[in-house]
Parts: C-alpha cells; structure tokens; sequence
C-alpha cells in the first residue's frame, strides 16, 4: 500500500471518529462566519466537515482537469466510509454516441428469472469535468441496498477534452441501452427511473426531457439531487453562498467554461430549465440542499415542472450543502435525506406497476 493510501485511510477514520460526536462538540468545531443565513442554520455535523475541508489547501479548480480529478476521488474515498457489500458490482461497456461507454450495474440480490424489477440509471456529479464511477461507487451501493433493485451507473464523457454536448449524448445513450436490454438486465423496460446529483441531475433531467421530445420510451420518474438546471445565469443563491459552503461560485465558473460555451448556456440541453415546455415530462423529486449556489435553480425546475402539470415534489433540506451523497454513510443529515430520496425512488417506481 502506497503511503498515499495510508494517509487517505487514516484521513477516512479520522473523518468516521469525528462523525460519531454529539452535536454540541461538531458544533463548536463550525466557522461561526457560516451559519446562520438566509433563516437557515447549518447541522453542527455539517459545519465541521466544512471546517475539515477549509484545512486542505487548495480548492481543485486550481490545477489542471486531470490533476482535479485525482483531488477528487481521493476526497470522495475520505468520507465514503466503510464499503457496502451487495450481492454483485459488474463493470462492463455499452456502445456509446462515439466510443465505447463504461457503466457499472450494482445488485444488492440475485435477478429471480420472470419476475423483473424496476431500475434506476444514476449519473454521478461533478461538474461534467471531474466525478467518475469511482466518486460515487458508494452512494449507488447504498442506493442499491436500500432499493432492493438494481443501479446502472455511468461513466459519460468529461470536459474539456468531451465538451457539451457530449455527456448529454451518452446520458441519452446509455438510458435507451438500458431500455432496449432490459429482458437482458432482467428489469422492467416500463419503470426504469433516471437519478443522479448536480451536473447528473442535468442529465438527468435532460435526459427525461430528450426522450419525450424524440418520442421515445422516457424514463418512469426523474429523481433530480441539487440539479444545475441554468448555465445561463447566476440565481440568487450564488450571491448568498458563493463560498464556504463547498460547492463554490468561482467553482461552478470553472465547471461551465470548461464544460460549455456561451452560446450552449441558453440551449435547453445545459441549461433544461429554460426549455421553452416541460408538459409531459416524467414524474420528479427534485431535492435541494439550503447552503448551495445551485439551491434556486433546482427549486425553479421544480416550479416550473409543477406548472406544466407535471408530478413533482420539492423537498429542501436546509441545513446541508452540496455533495451531501457523497457523505451517506457518515453524517446523519445525509442519510436523512438520502433515506427520503429512496422512499421517493420506492413510491415512484411502484406507482408503475
């Protein structure tokens, strides 16, 4: 074991001790410049993290795209806690748009031959630049345990060497797949559901809205976690949190320039809030954290979804931050939201029966 593993291991178990404190000790570990704001105060356990991460130096969006990628796996292996066992975690590739599509599909239990089952297709986070399989390995194992049904995560196309639109295009991609081989995948072509957090709740939104427009099979529900849903402009959210609360405004620049250009920010494929309709789209849980730039965004999505006579619940979660999928397995906010996202998941899928 290299002595980066080493430190990165006992980075993670110092980050599970903390995690187990009351909240009166995680509390007194929280910048008092943090909280409260906007009539919202931020969980103690919460505050801490944001205290650990402002220890670490440099934010990723000052070095390079690969050397940001490598920053943040190793954070996400930090808080990912103790690996979730499931009956089975295949890795394999798909025909993509261009090349071929890696894609992970998680089982917490054995396919029972003419029964299928419901699937849920999760696009990770990351600003369409860093985030991988890897990132979000443990968030899809904790999505498949607690579902009891299986999880198709992918592994799209990052920027800038893959700019826009090329994640939309295998987003799209990898959920008609998933349509097209479901009596391979053993799994219900009717109640396939997409998901996924910040720049994978854009696919997945977009994703809902290409499929209806192109008059193809859309997904069962939409499960958006503090989607971008505007490249087009700052909403007031970024004002109020712009820095301090993980998700960063010079950060989200630095995903957008990388990602699109500014003619792509008003096309509906970046920025799916500005889609001119939304009537017809699948049914949606859009979930927002109250510290996060994106927070007015996502919740004007939701808005937006609810006037067009779509389906939708909003829940915010106020006292979090962005990234909070990244931390389910430690922090007790996180698994409070991660909880109701799956009983959503739950209902949503078996509405379809």
């Amino acid at each position: 074991m290299s002595t980066e593993e080493l430190l990165d291991r006992f980075a993670g178990a110092v980050v599970q001790g903390l995690a187990v404190l009351p909240p009166t000790l995680q509390r007194w570990l929280t910048p008092s410049e943090l909280s409260p704001k906007d009539n919202q105060e931020l969980e103690p356990e919460i505050g801490m993290v944001l205290r650990l991460l402002s220890l670490a130096g440099e934010s990723f969006e000052c070095f390079p795209p690969a050397a940001a990628r490598s920053i943040v796996r190793r954070e996400a292996a930090i808080f990912a806690g103790p690996r979730i066992r499931l009956h089975s975690v295949d890795d394999r590739s798909i025909p993509g748009p261009e090349s071929e599509l890696p894609i992970r599909i998680y089982r917490d239990r054995s396919a029972q031959a003419g029964n299928p089952t419901p699937l849920v297709v999760y696009y990770h986070g990351g600003g369409w630049v860093v985030g991988d399989l890897e990132t979000h390995d443990a968030f899809c194992r904790f999505l498949a345990r607690e579902l009891a049904l299986p999880v198709l995560a992918v592994d799209y196309r990052l920027a800038p060497e893959c700019p826009f639109p090329a994640a939309v295009n295998d987003a799209v991609a990898a959920f008609e797949w998933a349509v097209e081989h479901a009596a391979e995948l053993e799994v219900d072509p009717a109640r396939i559901a997409v998901a996924g957090d910040s720049a994978g709740g854009n696919l997945a939104a977009v994703v809902s809205q290409q499929t209806v427009a192109r008059g193809r099979r859309a997904p069962a529900m939409q499960a958006l976690i503090y989607p971008a849903t505007d490249l087009s402009k700052k909403h007031r959210s970024y004002g109020l949190f712009a820095e301090g609360y993980f998700l960063t405004e010079k950060q989200m620049d630095w995903y957008r320039n990388h990602y699109t250009s500014e003619e792509d920010r008003a096309d509906p494929r970046a920025s799916p809030l500005l889609a001119p309709d939304l009537g017809g789209l699948p049914p949606a849980y859009v979930t927002t954290a109250g510290f996060d730039v994106l927070r007015d965004e996502g919740e004007a999505y939701a808005r937006r979804l609810e006037h067009a006579g779509v389906p939708t619940t909003l829940r915010r979660h106020a006292q979090i931050i962005h990234g909070w999928v990244n931390a389910v397995s430690l922090g007790r906010s996180s698994r409070r939201a991660a909880n109701e996202l799956v009983a959503a998941l739950r209902s949503g899928l078996s509405a379809r029966d």
